[in-house]
């Protein structure tokens, strides 16, 4: 992981945290946040029981622009998915493991957490 030292946090850092605490409140193991690849980023790479789980943090202030869910739209879901299929490869998952795409989607202090949100779609 590279270091914010100097830098501005990320937008989203905070929020994306408070989804890694919720989680971890859940029996989740959280295994890396701000996982990058070639075809964008996932948010945090975890594990629940059997699950290798990638999960997608969104957040909004307000319903003003949508519901943070609505926001997690098809195009998303795929670079989602290719971003995964890249994780599973580079760190020796292989096609055994059973893997699952949460959405935790955070509107003003309410958190919402949608499990299995999406199947994959390469």
């Amino acid at each position: 992981m590279s270091s914010t030292k100097g830098k501005a946090p990320r937008k989203g850092a905070l929020q994306e945290g408070q989804a890694a605490k919720f989680l971890e409140g859940k029996g989740y193991q959280v295994l890396q946040k701000n996982y990058y690849s070639p075809f964008g980023e996932i948010d945090l790479v975890a594990r629940q029981g059997r699950y290798l789980v990638f999960v997608e943090v969104k957040y909004r202030k307000d319903s003003k622009g949508g519901h943070p869910l609505e926001a997690v739209d098809a195009h998303k879901q795929r670079r989602i998915c290719k971003s995964a299929l890249h994780y599973c490869l580079r760190h020796g998952y292989g096609e055994q493991t059973p893997c699952r795409f949460d959405v935790v989607g955070i509107l003003g202090e309410e958190m919402i957490h949608v499990e299995d949100a999406f199947p994959f779609s390469g």
